[in-house]
């Protein structure tokens, strides 16, 4: 047990060095992504901030540098602490590549460390899609070995993403299959378009789930469901999804494409005014007791509640109760 609990590690605290962003901002009332096929994304309020990858960085002053996959935006306003993660790959439907992942790695793990973000939204700017999973075309190409430790990739983008210290969201306006459903449920939260599809589908190519959803599946809608899912290959959609628990919030779909990324929207923002601290310790609490006994998850609880006592926020959430006003948290 003592073992165990000296393993808890300190909210958003990272050994890791920050690894290097290239951001150009866009202000005003309305910002617009961009995309490199010239199609246009209006993202609301906010400032837009365009990432590239170290490969990137190297690269930026020459025609050769890879096209951009995967972008970040970071909210303005009354809604500055929510960060926006946006799969942009439109000509393959967010197909899962090594462009891709490698952006979406080096992206998380910046994120990882940030304090300002307190939620991250994951969303897409493909229309009728929110990750097609993996790139059979790259896939193809590989031999044993490469293909192997491509999914070992994956696998530890997943979790990369399990991982981030603050709650995090997937929203899921269109299709998410195989390694997209895989990317949701990473996630601690979905919410989903009616009409989004929905399915572990590598049995019906001779696979098996291999980023993380033959495990994070039975967790969030239980063994005999997750096994019939992935033994059928089947699909379900958004209404499905909120019935069996795969998502907590389904709605119609706008005619704008978004009615799901507005949900899940509208929900970071329930969770943005809490104090960031305990609600990371709450998830840290939540996810590593989910892996042990009982006696051991009491254990670990308690490690992150006594946490919290001395925090300044702690003091603050006691003090604007007994003075009736709203409190306002700093994450100290």
């Amino acid at each position: 047990m003592s073992a165990l609990l000296r393993r808890l590690p300190g909210l958003r605290v990272s050994s890791r060095p920050m690894l290097p962003l290239n951001l150009r901002e866009t202000r005003g009332q309305t910002s617009a992504l961009i995309p490199r096929d010239g199609t246009a994304l209006h993202t609301g309020e906010g400032r837009l901030l365009t990432w590239n990858s170290p490969a990137q960085s190297r690269r930026q002053h020459t025609e050769a540098a890879a096209p951009l996959e995967v972008d970040l935006r970071r909210l303005e306003g009354e809604d500055d602490g929510i960060f926006e993660v946006l799969m942009c790959r439109h000509k393959a439907r967010n197909a899962l590549g090594h462009v891709f992942v490698s952006q979406m790695r080096a992206l998380v793990s910046c994120l990882s460390s940030d304090q300002a973000a307190r939620v991250v939204v994951f969303r897409s700017s493909v229309p009728g899609v929110f990750c097609a999973g993996a790139d059979l075309k790259e896939r193809s190409q590989m031999d044993h070995t490469q293909s192997d430790l491509f999914v070992h990739s994956l696998r530890s983008l997943m979790t990369q993403i399990a991982f981030l210290p603050m709650p995090t969201i997937a929203a899921v306006d269109g299709v998410a299959v195989g390694g997209g459903l895989e990317l949701a449920l990473a996630c601690d939260l979905r919410t989903a378009a009616s009409s989004a599809q929905m399915g572990l589908i590598e049995t019906t190519r001779g696979l098996l789930p291999g980023a993380g959803g033959s495990q994070r599946l039975p967790r969030t809608v239980g063994i005999p469901l997750a096994k019939e899912l992935i033994f059928t290959g089947r699909c379900v959609d958004g209404i499905s999804a909120l019935q069996m628990g795969l998502v907590n919030r389904s709605v119609d779909q706008n005619q704008t494409g978004d009615a799901a990324y507005r949900e899940a929207l509208s929900l970071a923002r329930e969770i943005l005014p809490q104090a960031p601290l305990a609600v990371g310790l709450a998830k840290e609490a939540i996810n590593r007791g989910m892996e042990v006994n009982m006696s051991s998850a009491m254990a670990i609880e308690r490690m992150c509640y006594a946490q919290v006592i001395p925090t300044r926020d702690r003091q603050e959430g006691m003090a604007a109760f007994i003075e009736k006003r709203t409190p306002r948290y700093t994450g100290e």
